[in-house]
């Protein structure tokens, strides 16, 4: 998709610079990829932290060495 957009010098030199990217328009696609995974990473601990994750009761670490161990 094509956009125009009014972006500060010193933003895209930034983004440029940590990002890597060959040009422009594939460091700010870099950088905005990142942020996307970052949000998403952000509302995934948000909903684990509103129904942390629980183990069952006949959850035992020894016995899952053990299967791990016979594979």
């Amino acid at each position: 998709m094509k956009v125009t957009a009014l972006i500060p010098d010193n933003l895209i030199k930034e983004v440029r610079k940590y990002s890597n990217g060959k040009n422009i328009t594939d460091s700010l696609v870099i950088a905005l990829q990142d942020w996307i995974a970052l949000q998403k990473i952000k509302n995934l601990n948000s909903l684990v932290l509103a129904t942390p994750l629980e183990f069952r009761k006949e959850f035992s670490a020894d016995k899952i060495r053990k299967q791990n161990r016979k594979s």
